[in-house]
């Protein structure tokens, strides 16, 4: 079986592309075959160059799209698995989740009618409508909810594929290890609690509510560690400022390799104002890490009382209680957080990839 799985920036740090490595050799194993289509990429994936000119994104997706378009048209592929919105895809993975919903819980109504928005939106619509696409993979039951509410699409055709996390990868065991060597470099005793934040694009996905909560927090001596990359970055390093707790907050930048930070927190925090389903959020889980995160991300789905806790996206004060309770209970809160995730390590996903695959084959 030949599949091609488009991506149009491939890259070591996003969600969509950990979810391919993740999947990539179990299912070459199981005797697909897997091309990536992609504008540029990082490692040896298999890739396919698809990269025309452009000028802006609008003219940058709009030709990407239509260039792939082409390649469906040949036939050069079993079926095609678009990360992007591309009308006429076998399937779609909506990773990125709906923008509509996007625009809407941002609260910019005038979004909508920039030049890449109305695009975006467009190729959306017209995806979802498209009599070619056999199947949507959603990674959350938040994310299939919505598109059938918004656009229609029949329940067949809306598959709940939750992300795999390696589980011997990501474990418990990280915090005897390499957890507590970054805790003496970074000079950050065991007893003072370390609250994690990983993601790109701080906005979307809270970072300013967190601050913000970490400033009201009863505990004056938690930490807050952020890693991932945002052209805002020194905008957040002044709100920090702002907030007098920059001696609280280290900004750590994108890292290839997370590992060591899970082992050193305590306590995940993701207040994202929308989320499909981050895999950070697994991995946090799966190394014995509460997660506090929002009803808007998909997440949510697996966090009860015992391994977290679930807000509302931007009510501070919550946030801050919460922060809180978590750092007191962490110790208590680590294998039910690990056993929250036990069943989704990489073999059941790639299995239900497979089934799909060969079903619509």
């Amino acid at each position: 079986m030949k599949l091609a799985i488009v991506r149009q920036k491939y890259t070591a740090f996003g969600g969509a592309e950990r979810f391919v490595e993740r999947a990539l050799a179990a299912l070459r194993a199981k005797g697909v075959d897997v091309s990536i289509l992609a504008r540029e990429w990082q490692g040896d994936t298999g890739g396919v160059r698809v990269d025309p000119f452009y000028l802006g994104r609008t003219w940058r997706d709009a030709g990407f799209a239509r260039a792939v378009q082409r390649l469906i048209a040949e036939r050069r592929f079993d079926l095609m698995q678009s990360h992007e919105r591309i009308p006429g895809c076998d399937i779609y993975r909506a990773g990125d989740g709906v923008h509509a919903t996007w625009l809407e819980l941002r609260g910019r109504p005038l979004d909508r009618f920039a030049p890449w928005h109305r695009y975006t939106l467009a190729a959306e619509a017209e995806m979802f409508h498209h009599p070619d696409l056999r199947a949507v993979i959603c990674n959350s039951r938040m994310v299939k909810d919505d598109i059938a509410r918004r656009f229609g699409v029949a329940d067949g055709k809306l598959q709940v594929i939750y992300n795999g996390v390696d589980l011997d990868v990501f474990h418990p065991r990280l915090r005897t290890g390499q957890g507590l060597a970054l805790r003496e470099k970074t000079g950050v005793e065991a007893r003072i609690p370390v609250v994690l934040f990983v993601g790109s694009g701080y906005a979307r996905k809270g970072l300013p509510s967190l601050l913000h909560a970490l400033s009201r927090m009863t505990r004056r001596d938690a930490r807050l560690w952020v890693v991932g990359r945002d052209k805002d970055e020194m905008l957040m390093r002044k709100m920090a400022q702002t907030l007098g707790v920059d001696d609280r907050v280290l900004f750590l930048g994108p890292q290839v390799d997370v590992k060591p930070f899970y082992g050193a927190a305590d306590v995940f925090a993701l207040p994202t104002l929308y989320d499909p389903f981050p895999n950070a959020a697994l991995e946090a889980l799966a190394c014995g890490l509460p997660l506090l995160t929002t009803t808007t991300c998909g997440a949510a789905e697996l966090i009860t009382a015992a391994n977290g806790a679930v807000i509302t996206a931007g009510d501070v004060a919550a946030l801050a209680a919460n922060l809180d309770s978590l750092c007191a209970q962490a110790p208590a809160m680590r294998d039910a957080a690990r056993a929250s995730v036990a069943h989704l390590e990489l073999s059941p996903m790639a299995a239900q990839l497979v089934a799909l695959y060969s079903r619509l084959a």
